[in-house]
């Protein structure tokens, strides 16, 4: 039998609790712990298109051997945002952030030892794994945790530290790799992740939607108490009736939570009626930005260097155009909650689209500098924005799920893009090959258009 608690006299959710309260030094340390493991993250992912140069040089690699190189990394992602999001609703957001540092860390680390090109595809693999499942964990955990009027700007913020580590990717790439075993020396630094997992797995609070969920009640109002003190006085007089009233009422409410969202979750899934129509559009969005993103990004080293550039020039070239991501996800964090995620999301994906038909057609050095700008600040700013709305149209049971699935689904266009965007490029040339990354961003737009607008209100 369900406990429903009186509608006058009971207190507020915990939920309800952290919606209310301003960013504080709490949420800082949260994002900031969350966004280091996430700029790791993009730093593994980001020194692939530096090292595919190099190992391609040291092991006689043709262009079909690089694709596997960079598609087998994707696969792992690919299996690893399905299971580590289905993971996370069972066992916890922080305890599969952790594993899936420890996994990719160790992994990147023993690929500076790789003897052949076999055996680094296969740690690639491994790698792609913990990176597919870290990734939306860490978003769903920063999105249950942040207030409702800032979700979505903290969700960009988040997303921005991939910017910062793909730009020390490029900065390892121009200063590193080029020397002699400069890519081995480059993936030894991959350890670092496995590091900061004892971090993690210590400093980061674990959601409290998933603690309640699970009957952990007391740890869900410890934690929730800590934040509201790092709030200040006002927010602990505010919840004061609390104080007195958590004992007794904590399990009722708890109760209520999980027994009303387990009869819905036990007939909701991503594709059930309610969500039939947003999960198409959520998929279809990820499928198009993962296509072009890692068809445009993995491969511009190579494809400069294939048009008659020196390698440390197309790797300066790289290191300018990745730091316009930095704009494009500020610009993006205001968007979100002035304008709303939707329209964010479907802006930047259409300037994605001009940007990449005019690098497509640059030819001089200051136009592929401006159009490679243009199309960083837009595809980043867009990545942003669909971090932001994917965690919130989903209800708590499901929400690392349904994220991990549309992220899963969006892995598999990274996986076919590495192979499918050099045979373009081989066969038609640089024209072609973005104007198919072009029509995959147009894709993201149209389908951006149908997902729901969720600015400022709760999480189901």
């Amino acid at each position: 039998m369900t406990v429903r608690p009186t509608p006058l006299s009971a207190p507020a959710s915990r939920t309800e609790r952290l919606d209310r309260l301003p960013f504080t030094a709490r949420h800082r340390s949260m994002l900031v712990g969350s966004g280091v493991g996430w700029a790791l993250d993009a730093m593994d992912v980001g020194l692939i298109s530096f090292l595919m140069v190099a190992v391609k040089k040291e092991w006689g690699l043709t262009t079909g051997d690089l694709s596997v190189l960079a598609s087998i990394g994707f696969v792992g992602m690919a299996i690893g945002a399905g299971v580590g999001g289905a993971l996370a609703d069972r066992i916890g957001r922080r305890t599969v952030f952790a594993g899936t540092l420890v996994v990719y860390g160790l992994a990147t680390g023993l690929s500076a030892l790789a003897p052949s090109f076999l055996v680094l595809c296969a740690l690639r693999f491994v790698v792609g794994l913990g990176l597919g499942a870290e990734l939306p964990v860490a978003s769903t955990l920063v999105s249950e945790f942040a207030p409702k009027r800032l979700r979505g700007r903290m969700v960009v913020a988040l997303e921005s530290f991939w910017a910062l580590g793909w730009l020390l990717a490029a900065v390892i790439g121009f200063t590193i790799v080029p020397h002699d075993n400069g890519w081995r020396w480059a993936m030894a630094l991959g350890l670092v992740p496995a590091l900061y997992a004892i971090h993690v797995r210590r400093g980061l609070p674990e959601s409290v939607r998933f603690l309640e969920k699970v009957g952990r009640d007391d740890d869900a109002e410890r934690i929730v108490r800590s934040f509201e003190a790092a709030a200040g006085p006002a927010q602990r007089s505010g919840g004061a009736h609390l104080d007195d009233a958590a004992d007794t009422h904590a399990g009722a409410q708890g109760t209520t939570v999980d027994v009303e969202t387990t009869r819905t979750s036990q007939l909701a899934s991503p594709f059930s009626a309610p969500y039939r129509t947003r999960t198409a559009a959520l998929w279809a969005t990820w499928f198009g930005v993962n296509f072009a993103y890692y068809g445009a990004f993995l491969w511009i080293p190579t494809f400069l260097v294939a048009n008659g550039f020196p390698v440390a020039k197309s790797f300066g070239f790289t290191l300018v155009i990745t730091i316009a991501q930095l704009p494009g996800y500020a610009v993006a964090a205001v968007c979100v909650e002035k304008i709303g995620r939707r329209p964010t999301l479907a802006i930047f994906l259409a300037g994605s689209t001009v940007s990449a038909l005019l690098f497509g057609q640059a030819s001089s050095e200051t136009a592929i500098m401006a159009a490679g700008c243009a199309l960083s600040f837009f595809n980043l700013g867009a990545w942003g924005a669909l971090y932001a709305i994917t965690p919130e149209i989903y209800p708590t049971l499901m929400r690392a799920g349904g994220a991990g699935g549309a992220t899963a689904f969006g892995r598999i266009a990274s996986i076919v893009a590495p192979l499918v965007v050099p045979w373009v490029f081989t066969h038609h040339g640089e024209g072609w090959t973005f104007g198919v990354i072009a029509a995959a961003f147009a894709v993201a737009t149209l389908a951006a258009l149908a997902l729901p607008e969720r600015r400022g209100q709760a999480l189901d």
